[in-house]
């Protein structure tokens, strides 16, 4: 029994010798899997396009740019969903809404920075985290450059939600 064993090691037709989930750079000590979607190369080069992992921008940027996606996005459901859904005032209270959103979310940042956290630690799907997640001036100048590019997403969206009809006027919509 353990020669046949043995033996199916080299057989390609072995269901066993077809596996796609291995541990994380063949490493079962790491804790992490690499798997056909986390160790695909689309995967990998949209996750280390993001700003939070792309390579060779300082930190202020990351922060810059991730505040202003979520400012801009955040507006949506706020304006469109809250309570003051179907009154004029709708857009000025998804921005306030998503203002204070934007603070308390700063504040969580500047929060969890102070803490001293550890650094971010490679694995299989970003092999190269960036540096500036590991100091506390790091997440400081994320928080803040966080704040203003949420601030800027957020009135960007205000703007064109309420001139919505001016826009398309504009462009012949």
């Amino acid at each position: 029994m353990a020669q046949a064993i043995d033996a199916s090691k080299n057989s390609p037709s072995d269901v066993r010798n077809r596996e796609v989930v291995f541990p994380e750079w063949r490493d079962p000590q790491r804790g992490n899997l690499e798997t056909p979607i986390n160790a695909s190369p689309l995967v990998k080069w949209f996750i280390n396009n993001l700003p939070a992992y792309r390579p060779g921008i300082t930190t202020f940027r990351r922060g810059l740019e991730i505040g202003m996606a979520h400012g801009y996005w955040i507006f949506g459901p706020f304006a469109k969903l809250g309570p003051l859904r179907n009154t004029g005032n709708a857009n000025l209270a998804g921005l306030l809404a998503t203002i204070g959103l934007i603070v308390i979310l700063t504040a969580t940042l500047s929060l969890y920075g102070n803490t001293n956290p550890q650094g971010p630690v490679a694995t299989v799907t970003v092999p190269n985290p960036p540096d500036s997640f590991k100091t506390k001036e790091g997440w400081s100048n994320f928080g803040s450059a966080f704040l203003i590019g949420g601030l800027g997403g957020a009135v960007v969206a205000y703007l064109v939600a309420s001139n919505l009809g001016l826009i398309q006027g504009l462009f012949g919509g």
